[in-house]
């Protein structure tokens, strides 16, 4: 199927249940995400900060652009002045950075807090422990230009269905104590993004409210890669 068709029926499957999403659309071309453009899509997360700065000035201003990897805390200035959400905040010291940039541009910016959940070295995030413990924090309460909007996590890549249903409950039932504790008369902390093309139905199933999808919107064929000219 094309990428238009791919977006129609994902968003016939997201939309009647309130899932948002965000097509990932790192080492895409700018055409093919014209081409999810042109079919209705607007969100789209991008992993790399200078692959993400390229696009936003070649495509419409009213995409909504994501950051979804890995943030240093060197290279939030580039994007702070049009980013969307950045979703993958894992260290108070990376959220006061958003916020001093944000600051300086006059802007609120919303953000996930990316908690570790998988079984797997490799992956960022803060521990259960950790994000109570920034929330707590008088380091974090003193900041006014970011918004916690809510929860992401990575699921172990696994085959094992019952471990990634584990993992994204998990994350689910940390949602719901995080806003219950912290965010109980703030209607904004309303997103919890965890699911990708290969397990986002459970996601979805866990309670996921933002699935984030690469393949599934632009298909699994071999593209030719992104490169900063």
């Amino acid at each position: 199927m094309s990428i238009a068709d791919n977006i129609k029926s994902l968003k016939n499957e997201t939309d009647p249940i309130k899932v948002r999403l965000v097509a990932v659309s790192k080492t895409k071309t700018v055409e093919e995400i014209k081409e999810a453009y042109d079919a209705g899509q607007r969100l789209f997360g991008e992993n790399m900060v200078q692959e993400l700065v390229d696009k936003h000035e070649q495509l419409p201003k009213d995409i909504k652009w994501h950051l979804i990897g890995h943030l240093q805390t060197n290279k939030v200035k580039y994007i702070v002045p049009f980013i969307s959400m950045i979703q993958s905040v894992d260290s108070l010291k990376l959220l006061q950075e958003i916020d001093k940039h944000a600051q300086k541009n006059n802007l609120t910016i919303d953000c996930l807090l990316q908690v570790y959940i998988a079984d797997e070295e490799t992956k960022y995030g803060l521990g259960f422990d950790e994000a109570i413990e920034l929330l707590r924090s008088d380091e974090y309460t003193g900041l006014s230009h970011v918004r916690i909007r809510g929860l992401m996590g990575i699921a172990t890549n696994t085959d094992s269905e019952k471990q990634i249903k584990d993992e994204f409950y998990e994350l689910k039932t940390f949602f719901d104590g995080i806003k219950q504790s912290y965010f109980r008369q703030d209607p904004s902390f309303d997103t919890l993004s965890m699911g990708m093309s290969s397990d986002y139905k459970i996601a979805i199933e866990q309670g996921s409210t933002m699935v984030r999808l690469g393949g599934t919107v632009f298909g699994q064929r071999v593209i030719k890669h992104w490169k900063n000219n």
